[in-house]
């Protein structure tokens, strides 16, 4: 209605003010954060990473490879219930009994391969146990040690990092080059390290805001952002003036979303 004044939000920044894909303009910071503190809004803190331990954080963080959490769980919860949740007890078991025990969250045989290749780096590192060594290692050299362990890529390797060691590095995956490309942020396919080294130019060097904003960001992906029936209408950013012109059509007309 007219005069009125008009809604806060993604709207203060105009599309010909706003930054480009992976900008260094000081906005892009800003935006980040907004992009944040409304995500936060409307879901609230996620409290994650599920774990009792950081040792079992990192495994999880192994088993969640190309798999959903409940498979994961159902995994863990074999590991604990066999005393397996140390890694001096994981180095014991056989290969064969551990993948056995991990079958529920798939590719079992090679994901067994992978544990018992992460700790023999961890034992190799220190001590194993609940909380390992390893995770007191400084950001840089822990990180190097992670991606030389036989099936760790950048997204294990950093989600370890934030979630286990409680350090910043910042996690992307699908979800965040998803949430990027359809807010004019990225394009979405730029190489891992260039849009995790974005992110932490960008806001500043803290594990909390690190990890709630993953969270978050996963969060809105599985619930509003989804690959190919986003939920445009009632997301938290559904004003941006940079959405994908696609789904803002969609918002603004039907309110179907597209795909």
């Amino acid at each position: 209605m007219a005069g009125q004044p008009k809604k806060p939000g993604l709207s203060a920044w105009p599309a010909g003010a706003a930054p480009g894909p992976l900008s260094e303009a000081p906005r892009a910071g800003k935006r980040l954060r907004f992009i944040y503190e409304r995500l936060l809004a409307r879901f609230g803190p996620r409290h994650w990473w599920p774990g009792e331990s950081p040792f079992e954080v990192m495994v999880g963080a192994v088993l969640t490879q190309n798999t959903a959490w409940r498979n994961v769980e159902k995994a863990m919860a074999n590991l604990a219930a066999h005393g397996l949740l140390t890694a001096e007890a994981m180095a014991a078991v056989p290969d064969e009994t551990l993948a056995g025990l991990i079958r529920p969250s798939g590719y079992f045989n090679v994901k067994a391969r992978r544990l018992k290749a992460l700790v023999g780096t961890v034992l190799s590192l220190g001590r194993g146990g609940r909380e390992p060594d390893m995770l007191a290692m400084p950001l840089a050299a822990q990180r190097e040690a992670l991606l030389g362990v036989t099936g760790v890529g950048p997204e294990t390797a950093d989600s370890i990092l934030l979630y286990a060691a409680n350090l910043p590095s910042f996690v992307v995956d699908a979800y965040t080059r998803r949430l990027l490309s359809r807010h004019g942020l990225a394009k979405g396919d730029e190489p891992y390290g260039d849009i995790r080294d974005w992110f932490m130019r960008h806001l500043p060097p803290d594990a909390p805001l690190y990890n709630e904003y993953h969270a978050l960001i996963v969060t809105v992906g599985h619930q509003k952002c989804g690959p190919r029936r986003p939920d445009c209408p009632s997301c938290p950013l559904n004003d941006d003036p940079l959405l994908d012109p696609r789904l803002a059509g969609a918002v603004a007309t039907s309110g179907k979303a597209f795909g």
